[in-house]
C-alpha cells in the first residue's frame, strides 16, 4: 500500500488580537487552555478551539459589555494613525528578519498577515512581530509601557499549496473593506508569484 504524501508548509496564515478584544472563554472558542482571571470566568466556560457552531454576534456583544469593567487595562481598538503605525513596525520587522509576507490586514482590533514558510517557526514570528509593534506603540507614547497591546500568542494556520495562498491572501485583502475600512495597500507585502512552483527566471 503506498505511504500517502507528506504535505509540505509553503506559508503561514498568522493572527493575533488587540489586548481585551477576544478573552479565553469567548462565546466563539479560544486558543487558550484556562482563564487566569477569577471574575471573567464567572462570565461563561471556556472552549478550546473554535466552536463548530458559532453563536449570534447579540451573544458576543453581551459577553463582552460584562467582560470590558473586569479588565485590568482598557480594551485597545486602534485608530487609523494607530494602524499606520502598526503597519510601519510589522514592515520594519519583516525587513529586519527577512520574512516574505504576501498579504496584511491590519484591522482595529487584530492582525492577519500571510508570511512564506521561513527558518522561524510561526510561533516564534507571532512574538517577534507582536513585540515589535507594542514597542512601536509604546515610543510613539500611543499605549503606556505597562498596558498589554495584544493577546499573548495567536493563532496559525498552515497553507500547504499556492490554491490556499491565493485563496487566503483575498480573504485578507478583503478584511478592511467588509468592516467599512479603506483598502489597504502595504509597501511590505510582496506580490505571490506561485512559489514554490513560480516559473524559473530564463
Amino acid at each position: 500500500m503506498p505511504v500517502p504524501r507528506r504535505r509540505i508548509v509553503i506559508a503561514h496564515h498568522l493572527v493575533w488580537t488587540a489586548y481585551g478584544t477576544w478573552l479565553p472563554n469567548d462565546p466563539r472558542g479560544s486558543g487558550s487552555h484556562a482563564v487566569a482571571a477569577e471574575p471573567l470566568a464567572e462570565l461563561g466556560p471556556l472552549h478550546y478551539g473554535r466552536r463548530r457552531i458559532q453563536p449570534p454576534p447579540r451573544e458576543v456583544r453581551e459577553f463582552y459589555d460584562r467582560a470590558e469593567p473586569l479588565l485590568q487595562f482598557p480594551v485597545i481598538r486602534f485608530d487609523q494613525r494607530q494602524i499606520d503605525l502598526v503597519a510601519a513596525a510589522l514592515g520594519d520587522a519583516i525587513a529586519n528578519d527577512r520574512y516574505t509576507c504576501y498579504a496584511a490586514a491590519v484591522m482595529p482590533d487584530h492582525v492577519h498577515l500571510v508570511i512564506r514558510k521561513h527558518r522561524d517557526h510561526a510561533e516564534q514570528m507571532i512574538e517577534t512581530l507582536q513585540n515589535s509593534t507594542r514597542l512601536r506603540l509604546s515610543t510613539s507614547s500611543i499605549v503606556p509601557t505597562d498596558h498589554p497591546v495584544w493577546t499573548h500568542g495567536g493563532w496559525k494556520r498552515f497553507l500547504n499549496s499556492p490554491d490556499d495562498v491565493r485563496s487566503v491572501i483575498r480573504y485578507i485583502e478583503n478584511n478592511p473593506t467588509k468592516s467599512g475600512l479603506p483598502p489597504q495597500r502595504w509597501s511590505f507585502v510582496t506580490p505571490y508569484d506561485g512559489w514554490p512552483h513560480a516559473p524559473k527566471p530564463r
